[in-house]
């Protein structure tokens, strides 16, 4: 697993949620029942479908795996190094001696910009075509980040919901006292699932995806950067300085290191 902090994160939420209600006297196995669970993650699911397509919800699914191991998380620093060693062969062999290097690299972002640059095509060309997958792949990841923004922001009202269908049930049956205290209590049981499952699993989900989609994309721009300094035959310092100008100023440091 490439980056944890997901599983990480959610894991020992639900931990501490588990041990406060058992140091309050609670029965953890009181929470798991079965009706309110069904009502607020099913219904939560379904009308996020329903507020988008069935490729954003295939997209969604996909994207889970992605929050919890972390996807390509390499940042923007580990290209700059691999960029500024093209830029020098490049420089003293020319473009066409970058074919072997290319078997090397697992960027296939970088290794499709390189041959691009390779095959002699206009500059403004290859970095018109880099920067549209740049776009194409931010809005796919904006997309997947938000269906479970929106997962987030319907469940605690279908929880409310839920509440509201079992305080119905609780005064269908007033006349056997004996059952109103668990059937109250199981009714509440439906808000509590709609508000953990909002802040506890939803949202930091689309939060995840969102920033490993900030990340990737600014590697991404980073290597279109890099590939038209290549093209163009600039310096390889010059390059790296360059480059390393647009990291963030803690992997500046680092790069300095």
């Amino acid at each position: 697993m490439k980056d944890p902090a997901t599983l990480l994160g959610l894991g020992l939420g639900f931990v501490i949620i588990v041990t406060a209600n058992i140091l309050e006297g609670g029965n953890p196995t009181s929470l798991l029942l079965l009706p309110p669970m069904l009502l607020v993650l099913g219904t939560t699911v379904m009308v996020t479908i329903a507020g988008g397509t069935m490729a954003d919800a295939k997209t969604a699914v996909t994207s889970l795996k992605r929050a919890f191991t972390g996807g390509d998380n390499s940042s923007a620093a580990e290209v700059v190094p691999t960029v500024v060693k093209l830029a020098e062969r490049a420089r003293r062999e020319g473009l066409l001696a970058l074919e072997d290097d290319l078997r090397e690299i697992d960027d296939e972002f970088l290794v499709k910009g390189v041959t691009l640059a390779v095959d002699g095509p206009d500059p403004e060309e290859v970095r018109d075509i880099l920067e549209a997958e740049v776009d194409a792949k931010r809005r796919a990841d904006k997309q997947a980040a938000k269906f479970f923004a929106d997962a987030g922001a319907y469940a605690p009202t279908i929880g409310i919901i839920g509440t509201v269908m079992g305080l119905v049930h609780v005064l269908e049956n007033l006349s056997q006292p004996e059952e109103l205290g668990h059937l109250i209590a199981a009714a509440f049981v439906a808000t509590l699932w709609g508000v953990l499952s909002a802040n506890v699993i939803f949202l930091p989900i689309g939060n995840r995806l969102k920033r490993l989609g900030d990340l990737e994309a600014a590697r991404m721009e980073l290597t279109v950067e890099g590939v038209s300094a290549i093209q163009s035959g600039a310096n390889p310092r010059v390059i790296a300085q360059k480059l390393t100008s647009l990291l963030p100023a803690e992997q500046q440091v680092a790069e300095a290191a």
